[in-house]
């Protein structure tokens, strides 16, 4: 890979390279998320409300679904990145074939499980019966081209763990212009209504995938290879680390999925009201998940290279940069929350629940800051296991019974009470185990250095 576009954290000003690195993984983030915003935007004033909320079920139930995936492709962060903080280039291109391989198999199978159990999952959520079809429909187009969008999302992790966060932009920028112009015409000129945005993003994936691809090995030099069978120790190491990482996304899809049968007890206005919610709760969101990510690349670095003195300033200048852009956004979100709702939806109910909702979650999201940045350093270290339980007490035993138990005490303002409270809650878990943990005590590659060592 190119010199000029790989960044070296072990050296150098921290904070200074934490905002050249970070900001196009936010702008790709923004881009990313705008993905279902453009859906949203097109099906909320096309097809209407109704449409609308089985767009918002079927996305939470493909999040959920595939998760498992995302969390091990996130677990490229943190071998890739200590592989290149110590210099290990042979041992760079096993670990990515390896990751090839095994993300693959798993991509085509969820897929193909994923298509056909679509309307029973839709069952279990407790999908109102005048949204079934259209939700239905809508997640199992979605399953069709998950190997793109994980194809396209793995290539740009591995160039963001080897320090390049500014080339997946172009893969994201490419995706996201085709879904613009690709959903009103599949939606309206070709009459395909809710299965037309589906398709849309199904298609802008692919491209996108396969222009990633090309422009990543002939233009990057990105040592991809033809897939091989990998190596038992590296399959062993991706799961050891993978599994953990996947079952912790699983984690909290799951809790947003239970938080979503709350959600549908108060009716369709809530569900619709909730979804065009959650797009904009997901803008407040990308500054923390950028940082994690970004964290994880440049404390992998750091922990590969045995510079354990700069972790503290790492996490230092991370918790200082999210509180200042988190307030930022938070303060626009809460003044501007009627008409940003306005931008999705025209009912004057679902507005009022929506935005009720974010006055009350927005200044919570800073909390949230903080588990993502902790637990970003906590993950390059490879201790996997500790973010997952960190992740079961902030999703399952705050986040789902906080909303629950306020929901029951106060109505549908409840929900938002409850998920507020829990952001605040466990961020101070993560706080203790950064703290007192022994996370800095792990070595992902123990038993590679012992076998050379012999």
């Amino acid at each position: 890979m190119a010199a000029s576009t790989r960044m070296d954290f072990t050296e150098g000003s921290i904070m200074r390279k934490m905002i050249l690195f970070s900001w196009p993984i936010f702008l790709g983030n923004v881009l990313q998320s705008s993905y279902q915003i453009v859906d949203s935007l097109w099906v909320g004033n096309l097809l209407g409300a109704q449409a609308l909320g089985a767009v918002t079920l079927s996305s939470t139930v493909i999040f959920t679904i595939l998760s498992f995936i995302i969390g091990i492709n996130s677990a490229t962060l943190t071998i890739l990145s200590q592989r290149i903080g110590a210099g290990d280039n042979e041992g760079l291109k096993r670990s990515l074939n390896a990751f090839v391989t095994v993300l693959g198999i798993l991509a085509v199978g969820l897929g193909v499980v994923g298509f056909f159990m679509s309307p029973y999952i839709l069952q279990l959520m407790g999908t109102p019966e005048s949204i079934m079809p259209m939700a239905s429909t809508y997640l199992r187009i979605n399953f069709i081209g998950i190997l793109f969008l994980f194809g396209y999302n793995f290539i740009g992790t591995v160039l963001r763990s080897l320090g390049d966060s500014k080339t997946p932009l172009r893969f994201i920028m490419l995706a996201v212009a085709l879904n613009i112009v690709l959903d009103p015409l599949f939606i309206h000129v070709f009459d395909l209504g809710i299965s037309g945005a589906a398709y849309a993003t199904v298609i802008s994936q692919g491209i996108a995938f396969l222009f990633g691809i090309i422009y990543s090995i002939v233009k990057k030099g990105v040592p991809f290879s033809i897939p091989y069978i990998p190596a038992i120790e590296e399959c062993r190491r991706i799961v050891t680390i993978g599994l953990p990482s996947g079952f912790s996304m699983v984690a909290i899809s799951g809790g947003v999925l239970a938080v979503m049968t709350v959600v549908n007890s108060f009716g369709e206005t809530a569900v619709s009201g909730f979804g065009a919610a959650q797009r904009l709760d997901s803008v407040i969101m990308l500054p923390s998940l950028t940082l994690g990510s970004a964290i994880t690349s440049i404390a992998g670095q750091n922990i590969g290279a045995d510079r354990w003195d700069r972790i503290k300033e790492i996490a230092k200048s991370g918790l200082i940069l999210i509180f200042s852009v988190s307030l930022v956004i938070s303060t626009i979100v809460f003044i501007m929350a009627e008409f940003l709702m306005g931008l999705f939806v025209s009912d004057p109910g679902t507005i009022e629940f929506g935005a009720q909702y974010l006055r009350i979650v927005a200044f919570c999201y800073p909390f949230l800051g903080i588990n993502f940045v902790l637990n970003g350093i906590v993950r390059a270290s490879g201790a996997v296991m500790q973010v997952l339980a960190l992740n079961i007490i902030s999703f399952w035993l705050l986040r789902f019974p906080l909303a629950w138990l306020f929901s029951s005490m106060y109505g549908e303002i409840g929900i938002g009470m409850g998920i507020g409270l829990s952001f605040l809650i466990s961020s101070l878990f993560a706080a203790g185990y950064y703290k007192f943990g022994k996370w800095n005590k792990i070595d992902i590659f123990k038993e590679e250095k012992e076998a050379s060592a012999k």
